[in-house]
């Protein structure tokens, strides 16, 4: 971020919330179809290389190329703009590495749009299950040629939907740990009850 400290930067759009009407649904369409047109087109691209090009190279390249456009949209413009959440890596002076998750603020919710809110998160989970069974499929059907492909696919979305179900959940906290706060939660409140019956 060239020093500037990531509390102070608006995310990308957010000084544009209040110049958009309220009464539209969509209120970014061309950022609503992009973020499901990349996700979408290498999982088509990949099911419809075998008929489309017996070429492996160049579908290979052209489903790299759109996973590729996919993480960076997701990562940099679809992420800011339809749920108000945006994540990165950061290195500081000592050259450690710090990983920054953050969410708009609270008044500035009121302005994302439930529809986008949808197709961002819909995008967001079912694509990388498609992965998932693309590496299994790929496996058993010994198709070990496609295995990188499917797993660069399954990483690179992966790697958005952790990135941004962490900016939701809270990325100060490990997701670990929470996890285990509530079974503990759980376990006390569940030991209370008994504890109080007769």
């Amino acid at each position: 971020m060239h020093g500037q400290d990531s509390h102070d930067a608006p995310l990308f759009g957010e000084e544009d919330d209040n110049i958009v009407s309220s009464k539209s649904q969509l209120r970014h369409p061309v950022v609503s179809f992009f973020h499901l047109f990349f996700r979408t087109s290498a999982i088509v691209v990949y099911l419809l290389c075998d008929l489309l090009s017996g070429r492996f190279i160049a579908c290979m390249v052209t489903i790299i190329l759109l996973l590729s456009c996919d993480f960076w949209t997701v990562k940099n413009v679809s992420g800011r703009l339809l749920v108000g959440l945006r994540w990165w890596n950061q290195v500081d002076e000592n050259g450690n590495s710090h990983w920054v998750f953050e969410s708009r603020k609270t008044q500035s919710l009121k302005t994302t749009s439930s529809a986008e809110s949808r197709i961002f998160w819909l995008g967001l989970i079912i694509c990388p299950i498609f992965w998932v069974i693309f590496v299994f499929s790929t496996i058993f059907s010994f198709r070990l040629k496609w295995l990188a492909v499917v797993i660069m696919g399954l990483v690179l979305q992966w790697a958005n939907l952790y990135g941004y179900v962490r900016c939701k959940v809270g990325g100060k906290s490990n997701l670990g740990n929470m996890a285990r706060n509530y079974l503990s939660a759980q376990l006390f409140k569940q030991a209370m009850t008994k504890a109080e019956e007769p």
